[in-house]
């Protein structure tokens, strides 16, 4: 009993356990998505006056933190559609998983299952830019290639990344929401220095300049909700701006402050 009370009062005294209050980062495929173009992404944003948690929020919920196939073959993993010049995935036709649903497109994985298990579907073209390398971009030829190679994911990532920050929410786009968000953060880094574009708000005013509204990045109001739900519950200003002051991704992601 008074071993008990000794555990009640230590309790009060120092409190409950400390919970992570950033609930999506319980979840592995979250942690493992970020881990992996965070740094980069906060560099580059922060270049080109962009709020870095914002791109980070916008690649989670376009390639569900990398689940989706379209993000898997091209490495778009912003969705971001084809311009004057790019290579387009392609229409092609793919097994679905029956048992799950899952879309399937590495060979080496289909053979493993029956035909019973399968059911192959036509997929249309999807509008979004193909990254992989020649010969294999706009093709339905490897589509593992990222699959099986890591470090030309990465790069491709990379390049989707730059085409965020310099081309499609550039100073010059043909878009007018575009234009007129860049315009903002520009003027924003202006007065207070780069430092804004780590502040949460920032993020949040991002996202609603660019989506949420017609000609806009994503024209459904519930678009921006979502994003700005995965900006909060991520923690990705605070990691951004631990990344930023040199603490590496672990270090930021079990903090809970």
């Amino acid at each position: 009993m008074k071993y008990l009370i000794s555990l009640v009062f230590i309790y009060i005294l120092v409190g409950a356990p400390v919970q992570n209050k950033y609930s999506l980062r319980k979840y592995e495929h979250v942690k493992s998505f970020y881990n992996g173009i965070s740094k980069k992404a906060t560099e580059m944003c922060l270049e080109n006056n962009i709020p870095p948690a914002s791109l980070l929020a916008i690649a989670g919920l376009e390639s569900g933190w990398d689940s989706g196939y379209i993000g898997q073959i091209t490495g778009n993993i912003l969705s971001l559609g084809t311009r004057r010049g790019d290579t387009e995935l392609p229409a092609l036709r793919l097994p679905r998983l029956i048992k799950t649903k899952k879309i399937l497109f590495d060979s080496l994985e289909i053979i493993k299952y029956s035909k019973s298990e399968l059911k192959w579907e036509n997929r249309p073209e999807s509008l979004k830019k193909d990254y992989r390398p020649k010969p294999y971009a706009g093709t339905p030829y490897k589509l593992a290639y990222f699959k099986h190679n890591v470090k030309a994911k990465k790069k491709a990532h990379v390049a989707n990344f730059k085409d965020f920050v310099t081309v499609f929410i550039g100073r010059e786009s043909s878009i007018k929401v575009y234009r007129q968000a860049r315009k903002k953060m520009d003027s924003l880094v202006s007065i207070h220095g780069k430092k804004i574009l780590l502040q949460e708000k920032t993020a949040i005013d991002f996202i609603h300049a660019i989506g949420g509204k017609l000609n806009s990045y994503n024209f459904r109001k519930t678009w921006p909700k979502k994003v700005i739900y995965i900006i909060k519950n991520a923690g990705l200003t605070q990691l951004t701006k631990d990344l930023h002051l040199g603490k590496t991704f672990d270090e930021s992601w079990v903090s809970t402050k």
